[in-house]
């Protein structure tokens, strides 16, 4: 029996306990943990493979690099450009997963404010397969807003990004 790791939640942002949840995961052969983070951290690479993402910026210097305690911004699901914070950060290594995860919010009128925490876990698994999981734990009305729709656009546009950084890390695209 193989067991997989999981996301590691701070309290804060327990899944369920939010205005949205989603969780996508796929598992594939042809590409490692370590070639998939390469194309997961690199922001520069994001636009090629993922069409939901726009304006990253790094107001602090940095970049175009994922690594703790990064300060970044982007644009998201048509939403104003979120501030980011790079929250945990571990490559991935032989028996060890890759872990990453930011929180980013959106302040400003009680309707418009957004709080939320996007984890991803990346592994190799025996049989020269991989493992990427994202899941994303959101507060406020945008959050509520996007969970009341079917299906889900979080769910969705999370799936794009899980299939995109697999094309991107075979290959298939330029990045």
């Amino acid at each position: 029996m193989t067991t997989q790791n999981a996301i590691d939640w701070p309290e804060r942002y327990l899944p369920g306990t939010g205005d949205n949840f989603v969780s996508n995961e796929v598992i594939v052969q042809g590409v490692t943990a370590a070639r998939v983070w390469r194309f997961l951290v690199d922001t520069s690479t994001w636009e090629s493979y993922y069409d939901n993402v726009a304006d990253i910026t790094f107001p602090s210097g940095g970049g175009p690099e994922l690594e703790q305690d990064t300060s970044f911004g982007f644009g998201t699901f048509g939403f104003p450009p979120l501030d980011a914070r790079v929250v945990e950060f571990q490559a991935p290594a032989e028996g060890v997963p890759g872990r990453l995860s930011w929180t980013a919010k959106q302040d400003g009128a009680p309707e418009e404010r957004l709080d939320v925490l996007h984890a991803w876990l990346v592994e190799d698994l025996p049989g020269g397969r991989v493992r990427i999981l994202t899941q994303e734990s959101q507060f406020g009305q945008p959050a509520a807003e996007l969970a009341r729709q079917t299906p889900n656009p979080m769910l969705n546009g999370h799936q794009a990004w899980l299939d995109g950084l697999v094309r991107a890390a075979r290959g298939e695209v330029a990045g």
